[in-house]
């Protein structure tokens, strides 16, 4: 504290100068300013992950979709950090050869995978129960990131696709969540992560029945949060909201303007995802220009948010979608 003393003084005799200046009207001028460039920082410190950061050594983290993508990716730099992955996924041969990777490069058992249709509330029932065994340690971090697009438009889809994309991409959540809350409440400790996206915050065309079912997802986490709140647990959530990431996912989807919104790399989406967790942040919108867009969402007319998503080009991004063949 001696050390900081003249730091502290000079700073008290810079603001009575300006004080004396320009009056208690700049005195509330640079107080505003101050107070904006913490904010600043801290919001550069956190999209940069340099914010403190909690363990997951030995964690048991369960990762659905996790045999490619971006929960493909999660599951490799958790992994590296000392946590237990379980990742559960309806393609096999995938889900083997990350599982075979990760034990490969950090040693037998640090990963399990097992077959799992998260919209069938038994499958989920029996994968979680076996990666518990396997691990013999309750899940930890819950990261519902299993999804799919089917990229039609309302009258040119068909209606088992239009309840796949609900099934998977909203009403699963509420299968994995409901299998492992009540131990995380009992032992006030464990996070849920939902990966959503940035179409469940605003409507795109091409993606009625995505955009219907990442709101719910988006809704389910919301809700989540404040029962979590009313109860007074240390339970978190993270709600991940990102544009399109080059998965192969959102192939053909385009962007207007790359330079504002551009195409998320896989990279880059799951590592800022995996620090968010880390750092418990609640909501992430990414890249971080989209809050503007749920700004003016908010604050402005209907007429004036539909001419700009037009104008930049968010109507049209999805003309051009091909995506996985098996997301069709």
């Amino acid at each position: 504290m001696d050390k900081l003393q003249p730091y502290l003084t000079k700073a008290q005799d810079l603001y009575k100068k300006f004080y004396e200046k320009r009056g208690k009207k700049g005195l509330v001028q640079a107080a505003a300013l101050g107070l904006g460039l913490l904010f600043l920082q801290y919001q550069v410190r956190k999209y940069n992950g340099w914010l403190k950061k909690k363990s997951v050594a030995n964690q048991h983290i369960f990762i659905t979709g996790g045999a490619s993508g971006i929960g493909r990716n999660m599951a490799k730099r958790f992994a590296r950090l000392g946590a237990k992955i379980s990742i559960v996924d309806v393609n096999t041969t995938a889900l083997q050869e990350v599982v075979d990777a990760i034990n490969k490069e950090l040693g037998n058992k640090t990963a399990f995978g097992v077959y799992c249709d998260v919209s069938d509330p038994q499958s989920v029932k029996n994968a979680i129960s076996e990666s518990i065994t396997f691990h013999n340690r309750s899940i930890d971090i819950l990261i519902n990131n299993a999804g799919v697009v089917s990229g039609r438009q309302l009258l040119q889809n068909s209606e088992a696709g239009i309840t796949k994309t609900i099934n998977i991409n909203t009403t699963a959540h509420h299968w994995t969540v409901r299998e492992v809350l009540a131990n995380m409440m009992e032992n006030n400790h464990g996070h849920i992560v939902t990966i959503a996206s940035i179409a469940g915050l605003v409507g795109v065309r091409g993606l009625v029945d995505y955009c219907a079912s990442k709101f719910g997802a988006v809704g389910f986490d919301e809700s989540l949060r404040f029962e979590l709140r009313a109860k007074k647990s240390k339970v978190r959530t993270t709600c991940i909201c990102p544009y399109f990431i080059n998965t192969g996912m959102f192939d053909g989807a385009k962007s207007r303007f790359p330079l504002l919104f551009p195409i998320l790399s896989e990279e880059y989406a799951s590592q800022r995802i995996v620090n968010a967790i880390l750092q418990n942040e609640t909501v992430v919108i990414m890249p971080v220009i989209l809050n503007f867009a749920i700004m003016i969402k908010a604050c402005f007319p209907t007429c004036v948010y539909d001419n700009m998503m037009e104008l930049f080009g968010v109507s049209e991004s999805m003309d051009h979608f091909k995506g996985r063949a098996q997301s069709k």
